[in-house]
């Protein structure tokens, strides 16, 4: 068993940043891959950074270059910076753990981000 706690959070302006967190219980962080999505009011769950147990990241077109996935294991946390946020960004982003081999998958849940002026 695995539990998420998001922070980090809030409100900001166009064009500034935010820096999430996600807090992982349990002893075995470094197995599993590590996913923040985002979901605003009438849309699908999106996929906006992975990073795996190795390393690896990936991001879609909508937000490579602007955010930051990467994974601290001693600490069992997952960052995701963000940069250049736009209002189109304004969502609930959720922490999600994924260990594939066995069947474990995990969610948090979530902490809002709200770009706005």
């Amino acid at each position: 068993q695995v539990h998420l706690v998001e922070s980090g959070g809030g409100l900001v302006q166009p064009g500034g940043s935010l820096r999430l967190s996600c807090a992982a219980s349990g002893s075995i962080f470094s197995r599993y891959t590590m996913n923040w999505y985002r979901q605003a009011p009438g849309r699908q769950r999106e996929l906006v950074a992975a990073i795996t147990t190795g390393g690896s990241t990936n991001y879609p077109d909508s937000v490579k270059g602007r955010f930051t996935i990467s994974r601290d294991n001693p600490k069992n946390t997952v960052y995701l910076q963000m940069n250049n946020l736009k209002p189109e960004d304004t969502a609930v982003y959720i922490c999600n753990a994924d260990w594939s081999f066995v069947g474990a998958n995990y969610w948090g849940q979530g902490t809002q981000v709200t770009v706005s002026s």
